[in-house]
């Protein structure tokens, strides 16, 4: 109904210009009608809710059953919708009559710079016979937060091997980030350079190949098969680290509607980031099912597995507006005194939501 109030206002308003002067002026009508517009649909929305208070009261005391409480609230609020349908239609009538009268030269109308509320939200602004939308200041910020989500593909690359030898499964094995950035422009008066920097969480998951799992033995963590036909195997690690990029970003700038300001936004063209992180791995977590017996069993082993505590590497990103191809490579080994490195490594999707 607010809609209504808006638009009918606006075209009201559009017929403004000098004329005849009566006892009340154009927006002082305007605004009487607006106020009773709103008066209206509040007193009715407020009487709704008492009757159907009334009727859950019923329903506690045992009075009446549900089924024949949806039935009264259902009649009662079709009722109030007819009341304040009928009710501000009489309203819109007079809005209706003022423009005419407007038309016809009838209604005095303030030439001075003042203010005409119709309503809690809509205000216009008016200053020698012209009408406008106050406009709404922009105020520029060289630094804005972003929620950032990323999901993709993981595994490890395993010195002298590649990803098609790889010991864990290629579609099986994923990786998930979300987490708070910030970023910065660097330089006052150009938009290519910003500095990216926040804190993420991220889930490393790992799925063997051949019906194996992880075997911590000493302070080495091995592969070895499983004495049972398993039906899930996977191996998540969570990293708590502090993601710190270089972004470029090529969104052109922006110039104000009079055309006097020049101001820059961000996310709205291609971008570039250049980074890495660092941080500590909080938990590690070895997931393995299986049937015994007809029956499913889960296990969940939870322990460091030998994983490195503290975890660093590079990353990457290339993207436009808010989506990218993200690239993250662990310089540290994910197990730390194993006889040879393997060093964890993930592609997929980033999504900045500005």
């Amino acid at each position: 109904m607010q809609k209504i109030i808006f638009y009918t206002v606006i075209m009201l308003i559009s017929f403004i210009g000098k004329t005849v002067a009566q006892e009340k002026t154009f927006e002082e009508r305007a605004k009487e009608i607006g106020n009773q517009i709103e008066i209206i649909t509040t007193e009715e929305k407020k009487a709704l809710r008492v009757e159907i208070e009334a009727i859950d009261n019923q329903i506690l005391e045992g009075k009446i059953t549900k089924e024949k409480a949806d039935e009264l609230k259902l009649k009662i609020a079709e009722e109030r919708a007819l009341n304040i349908e009928t009710k501000v239609a009489a309203e819109e009538e007079k809005l209706n009559q003022l423009i005419q009268d407007k038309v016809d030269g009838k209604v005095k109308y303030e030439t001075d710079t003042t203010s005409v509320r119709i309503g809690k939200r809509f205000v216009i602004k008016i200053e020698n016979d012209t009408v406008d939308r106050k406009p709404r200041e922009y105020k520029e910020r060289r630094t804005t937060s972003q929620f950032v989500f990323a999901l993709g593909l993981n595994n490890l690359i395993t010195e002298g091997e590649n990803i098609e030898n790889s010991d864990f499964r290629v579609a099986g094995s994923h990786f998930y980030e979300w987490g708070l950035t910030y970023n910065t422009r660097i330089l006052k008066n150009a938009n290519l350079l910003h500095a990216k920097y926040g804190l993420s969480v991220m889930y490393n998951n790992l799925r063997p190949t051949d019906n194996r799992l992880f075997v911590k033995n000493g302070n080495q963590t091995e592969l070895q098969t499983a004495a049972v036909d398993l039906t899930e195997s996977r191996l998540r690690n969570v990293q708590l680290v502090m993601p710190v990029h270089l972004e470029f970003d090529f969104t052109p700038k922006k110039l104000s509607k009079d055309g006097s300001k020049t101001y820059f936004r961000t996310h709205e063209s291609l971008r570039i980031g250049l980074g890495g992180y660092g941080g500590f791995n909080i938990k590690s977590k070895q997931i393995t099912k299986y049937k015994l017996d007809g029956d499913k069993v889960k296990n969940k082993q939870k322990g460091d597995f030998n994983t490195s505590d503290f975890v660093y590497g590079l990353s990457a990103y290339i993207g436009y507006k808010e989506t990218s191809l993200y690239l993250k490579y662990d310089m540290n080994p994910l197990f730390k005194d194993n006889a040879i490195d393997q060093n964890n490594i993930s592609l997929g999707l980033r999504f900045d939501f500005n």
